[in-house]
């Protein structure tokens, strides 16, 4: 913990993370209020879940995109103009009824236009801190964020089940204008200016570290997807018992990304990681009682974080400074397509035989994602005694010759 003192006394680091932290607060309660509101209207957790896919797909499309576009136009730019688009689209899904189709379109128009501050706040912080302060700031960022999935499940379940799914998405709306505008406002954005890249588009995928890093957050968030999707079902949208059983899921990433800032990263760290998330969702299958469920999320949890963490710090060390923000929308895209697929195959499950196909959807994603993170361990780098700052962008300089 004092390591984490000391990196928190960095001058502007304090100050960014609680900005990008309540700017990102909407994405735990989005997917939530939209599943609970959808379900509602049409009582189809099927569709439910067609809503959530559409704005995931949304969100994976523009990724890459909107994060390359900082470094054409700037982070505040591309910020301010995907925050007003994103809350347009939510205050749509949450004052019209509207068929499932057009409710999709919202969704992915939402999706679309989700802003980028994780890219842009990744990108920013190598910029802040020395190569030995690095490793243990994404580790601080993933435990930290989830705060967001502690708090954000409890607040959007009580809002939408107590008051109403329609004022669960307004505040939704009010949190993003508020939050994207302090993080836009930050001096920080001004400061770093991320360089145009010229490289082009799609091609630091072939880094094997950003494409194996997409690949097991594309699992790793459609096992949680579908956990967050079979918590909800089993323990109905009429009570708390949801909100807090993910909350408990969150608190064990939290534990474990803080335990884990000090470890050293090698070629094994996410196969490690990950292999601690695929038991307890496992486990996770064998009752439906909510302390059970509770507990064997809470110990899944404790893989979460650190896997976030390994993947942004494997990231990072991989790729050139003007490739970072792409390099992190692409591993976004990753994710979100998980989410969608996740969110999809339990919805359908769960209308088909239950909440523990949810679970089980998990525990399937899980296992695929520790698989490959055995299988190709070697594609990630070994961080244990290297810096992991980008590397640095380099230009032809001409020498005048007599």
């Amino acid at each position: 913990m004092a390591g984490y003192r000391d990196l928190l006394r960095t001058p502007g680091v304090g100050r960014i993370i609680a900005a990008q932290l309540t700017a990102r607060f909407p994405s735990g309660m989005t997917s939530l209020a939209i599943l609970l509101h959808v379900e509602h209207i049409t009582g189809s957790y099927g569709a439910a879940g067609l809503v959530l896919a559409a704005a995931s797909i949304g969100q994976a499309i523009a990724g890459p995109i909107t994060s390359r576009w900082m470094g054409l136009w700037g982070m505040r730019r591309v910020l301010t103009l995907t925050t007003v688009v994103c809350a347009a689209s939510i205050t749509g899904i949450a004052l019209f009824e509207l068929p499932v189709p057009a409710f999709m379109v919202l969704g992915m128009l939402a999706g679309l236009s989700t802003p980028p501050v994780q890219p842009a706040v990744r990108t920013i912080y190598p910029k802040m801190v020395n190569s030995r302060q690095l490793t243990p700031l994404f580790s601080l960022d993933a435990s930290l964020q989830e705060i967001i999935w502690i708090l954000a499940p409890v607040v959007v379940t009580f809002v939408s089940t107590q008051i109403s799914t329609v004022v669960g998405l307004l505040a939704i709306v009010v949190i993003l204008l508020g939050g994207a505008a302090w993080f836009i406002s930050s001096p920080e954005l001004g400061q770093v200016r991320i360089p145009r890249s010229k490289r082009r588009f799609g091609k630091v995928l072939s880094r094997p570290a950003v494409l194996l890093g997409t690949f097991v957050g594309f699992l790793l968030v459609g096992a949680c997807a579908a956990v967050e999707a079979g918590v909800v079902a089993t323990f109905g949208e009429g009570g708390v018992e949801a909100g807090l059983v993910l909350a408990v899921f969150s608190v064990g990433s939290l534990v474990g990304g803080l335990a884990s800032g000090s470890i050293p990263m090698g070629r094994w760290a996410t196969a490690r990681r990950m292999a601690i998330v695929t038991v307890g969702l496992v486990i996770t299958t064998i009752s439906l009682n909510v302390w059970w469920v509770g507990g064997s999320l809470l110990i899944a949890g404790i893989g979460v974080a650190p896997v976030f963490a390994a993947i942004s710090a494997m990231t990072t060390s991989s790729v050139k400074f003007s490739d970072t923000a792409e390099a992190f929308g692409w591993i976004t895209t990753g994710q979100l397509i998980g989410a969608a697929a996740g969110s999809a195959v339990a919805g359908f499950l769960i209308d088909g035989v239950g909440p523990v196909g949810a679970y089980w959807t998990g525990a399937v994603f899980a296992a695929v994602g520790l698989a490959v993170a055995v299988v190709f361990h070697r594609g990630f780098p070994d961080l244990r005694h290297a810096d992991p700052s980008p590397l640095p962008d380099t230009t032809t300089i001409p020498i005048q010759t007599v």
